[in-house]
């Protein structure tokens, strides 16, 4: 009988290891849910393509574990509702960009007027030490972690009635711009009247002459018309928009360390390939505004520290109430020290 009976007992033993085994299989599958707000044609979006290429990346590389699900064109909410969806775990990850501030005001200390030269020395700041101390910070606050950090590109100011060489050409002008008090600042500081508007009704307020001009970066022109009502384009490149890649805690944590790496890996893969598309965007969006007629005037240095001095110093002071202004100084040096070494 003790024979017997030992076969049962590793015969049992093996059926219970068999189910474990089947129930670590089971829990090592993973759904990722990733949201934006921004239009799902990866035509003519860069956070589509972002998306998109995360998604390939994830699946390749963790061998189908992670299933990533893409909803774009706010089909999860606007950008303030998917980084809510994402710090309270109900979302996965998410991609935004002016709303960050909200949730975290450091994320706006790169929005300094004139900060960054070009978008190489963008590249090294923030994927550099100080853009790593950035999201260590952002974790920090919120929770959240941010995988990289993507691009929206450079604003220019665009206008209908005259061209806009230096900011005595922006005194009197009726700009429209974000609804944020730093861009409030900055028009001021630039002698523009300010003007908030939604976005969706910009393009009417040009046409019927409610403002004079805007700011935005170039695809965002493109893509809203604007050179229909707005003849003239000048590229000085006030202020850089970034991208964030957020992602919840709760899932964060409920990775394996292979699968972690597979998605932190992925995630900057993303944002490279995001911001080679956005500049073949804004590439092609120059070409199609000189199509258009429209006159695109590039500032001289000369002109360029001209617009700098006026804007910088009050939106550094605006800044230093919000912020640490430890981290204007930080991202100050990191910038300084990025152009030296192009």
């Amino acid at each position: 009988m003790k024979p017997s009976f030992r076969l049962l007992s590793t015969v049992a033993a093996a059926a219970l290891v068999c189910c474990a085994s089947s129930s670590v299989l089971a829990q090592s599958k993973f759904v990722l849910k990733l949201a934006h707000a921004d239009s799902a044609d990866l035509g003519t979006s860069r956070k589509a393509v972002m998306a998109d290429t995360f998604a390939k990346e994830v699946k390749a590389k963790s061998g189908g574990r992670i299933d990533v699900q893409i909803f774009g064109a706010g089909a999860l909410g606007g950008e303030r509702e998917v980084v809510e969806g994402v710090k309270n775990g109900f979302i996965q990850a998410g991609l935004a960009s002016g709303v960050m501030a909200n949730f975290f005001p450091g994320a706006m200390v790169t929005d300094i007027p004139y900060l960054f030269p070009s978008d190489e020395v963008a590249d090294k700041v923030m994927d550099g030490p100080f853009g790593q101390k950035l999201s260590a910070d952002f974790n920090a606050a919120t929770g959240m972690h941010n995988l990289c950090f993507g691009e929206v590109g450079f604003r220019h100011f665009s206008s209908g009635k005259k061209p806009i060489h230096s900011p005595k050409d922006l005194v009197g002008m009726k700009i429209r711009v974000q609804e944020t008090p730093l861009y409030v600042t900055e028009m001021k500081a630039l002698g523009a009247q300010p003007t908030p508007i939604a976005f969706p009704e910009t393009y009417t307020a040009l046409q019927t002459g409610v403002v004079d001009g805007q700011e935005n970066p170039i695809p965002t022109l493109i893509f809203a018309k604007f050179y229909e009502v707005q003849k003239n384009v000048t590229l000085d490149g006030h202020n850089y928009g970034i991208d964030w890649f957020v992602l919840s805690d709760k899932f964060y944590k409920s990775l394996p360390p292979d699968l972690l790496k597979v998605v932190t890996d992925a995630g900057k893969v993303a944002c490279a390939e995001e911001r080679k598309v956005n500049r073949t965007f804004t590439a092609n969006g120059n070409k199609t505004m000189a199509d258009k007629g429209v006159t695109v005037y590039t500032p001289t240095a000369a002109e360029l520290a001209e617009f700098r001095a006026a804007a910088q110093p009050p939106v550094i002071e605006f800044l230093k109430t919000k912020i640490d202004p430890k981290l204007i100084d930080s991202i100050q040096t990191a910038v300084k020290d990025a152009d030296a070494k192009k």
